[in-house]
């Protein structure tokens, strides 16, 4: 197959949209949601992050159909509004957070398994951090490297297959909660967390957004991939349809669930909680077809991920932001290197989950937090061009999205802000050999001030996170 083959249409770019927003996320969203906010402050937090991330869609349709010569994608408006360091800081925030977000779908995947095969006697897969999953976790993840060594279009067309598979049990899902919704169940604790009068409503909105920011994962899958697009509108077309599907199903299945089962319940459910909540309703066949559901869901997402995973770094090191060595590709298009050094990664983030016992809920607060600064830039750049090129619609949707940007990093609290630091400044050395490639000094003007600032926020992050 030649690469000039290797394009993809409206239906998989949709499909990729799809299935890399909806993972695992969507099967925890019950329990996730009950544990930190009421219903009320549930359907504030989608009002605001729907909302938002609307305009985040809009604000990508925008750029896609205004500036078209900027095909790089998320770090290239980036680039294109603030120059080559923040750039670079928005591809390597993004490559990370799609790596983790692929560690923490093998997570559940056997944490799912767990459900079906553990007993109190024996643990089998556990939470999915086990050694017995950790091991399986990684077959999976070199499959995986060797199917997409293939092509993109083979791993695409698996995708499309994977999207239409697992949409079949979210949707008897969200039927089922329908009908089985009580009114009684879901305003008994209508303000309170699990009945607790003492958490704010502000405090419960604050703690969806992590949540909220991480089941929309992926609204830009067909930005990243722009470049392999057969037509260029597609990809604003593709990343509307696919948010506006998932939005409509995410907030059933949250909010619908919470009136099946009473918040203080759902907050203590295993996940994959929406197994259980289906399992309630039409006995052990829900758990089965949840779970089914689940790991066909995951396996898609691992894929479209790691789709994305490696055209970051692909795609930047094109825009001479990463090291050439990132943009080496073999005779179907896939870049290698970057494709072998991110499932490398993949397995040493595997073996550190087991060792230092991390989960999938810290495991998905870090994949949100990592990717909160390239979703913030791409709603500035939308604004600062808006109003330099005077398109009005497109400084608006960028103006919404950047407010939306700034709250969503309000809301994750400092703790969250600090622990991305760490895992943002060790990317300096990656752009400084790019530089150094290209005969350029890195370390001048505006640059200075960037890189002292990350200095010192991670001094910072060092001494209150291991409290030195």
């Amino acid at each position: 197959m030649s690469q000039s083959d290797n394009k993809l249409g409206l239906m998989s770019l949709t499909a990729l949209v799809v299935g890399s927003i909806i993972g695992a996320g969507v099967f925890a969203l019950p329990q996730n949601m009950a544990a930190v906010a009421s219903p009320l402050a549930v359907m504030i937090g989608w009002a605001i992050s729907g909302g938002g991330m609307i305009f985040l869609a809009l604000t990508f349709q925008q750029l896609c159909v205004n500036k078209p010569e900027i095909s790089t994608g998320v770090f290239g408006y980036a680039k294109a509004g603030f120059g080559d360091l923040i750039g670079f800081f928005s591809a390597w925030g993004y490559w990370l957070s799609a790596v983790v977000a692929n560690v923490s779908f093998l997570v559940i995947i056997f944490s799912t398994l767990g459900l079906f095969f553990d007993t109190p006697q024996q643990v089998i897969f556990g939470d999915g951090t086990t050694w017995i999953s950790i091991a399986l976790s990684s077959l999976f993840v070199w499959g995986m490297y060797f199917l997409l060594l293939r092509g993109v279009q083979t791993a695409a067309l698996i995708n499309l297959l994977t999207t239409v598979a697992k949409l079949i049990p979210i949707f008897v899902l969200v039927v089922a909660t329908i009908i089985a919704f009580k009114w009684e169940i879901f305003t008994l604790n209508f303000s309170h967390v699990a009945g607790d009068p003492s958490v704010s409503l502000m405090t419960q909105v604050k703690e969806t957004m992590l949540i909220t920011v991480w089941v929309f994962i992926g609204i830009e899958g067909a930005v990243i991939l722009s470049t392999r697009a057969r037509v260029r509108k597609d990809v604003g077309r593709a990343t509307v349809i696919g948010l506006l599907l998932t939005l409509v199903l995410y907030v059933l299945i949250s909010l619908m669930s919470m009136g099946v089962i009473s918040t203080k319940e759902l907050a203590h459910m295993q996940n994959p909680s929406a197994a259980k909540v289906l399992e309630s309703i039409i006995g052990p066949a829900g758990l089965y077809i949840v779970g089914i559901g689940l790991i066909i869901s995951v396996c898609g997402a691992y894929l479209s991920w790691t789709m994305l995973a490696i055209e970051t770094p692909y795609t930047a090191a094109k825009d001479k932001m990463f090291p050439a060595i990132f943009s080496k590709t073999n005779k179907v298009g896939t870049p290698t290197f970057t494709l072998l050094l991110s499932s490398l990664i993949i397995q040493a983030i595997l073996l550190a989950v087991n060792v230092m016992d991390g989960g999938y809920d810290n495991l998905l607060n870090i994949s949100s937090e990592m990717i909160l600064v390239p979703y913030l830039l791409v709603g500035a750049f939308a604004l600062k061009q808006g109003r330099l090129d005077s398109i009005p619609v497109m400084a608006m949707f960028g103006g919404i999205a950047t407010v939306y940007g700034i709250w969503l990093l309000y809301a994750s609290g400092l703790h969250h802000l600090l622990s991305a630091s760490l895992l943002y400044f060790p990317g300096l050395i990656c752009y400084a050999v790019a530089k150094r490639q290209l005969g350029q000094s890195w370390f001048v003007g505006g640059n200075r001030l960037i890189v002292l600032f990350l200095g010192v926020i991670t001094c910072m992050a060092v001494w209150v996170l291991f409290k030195l």
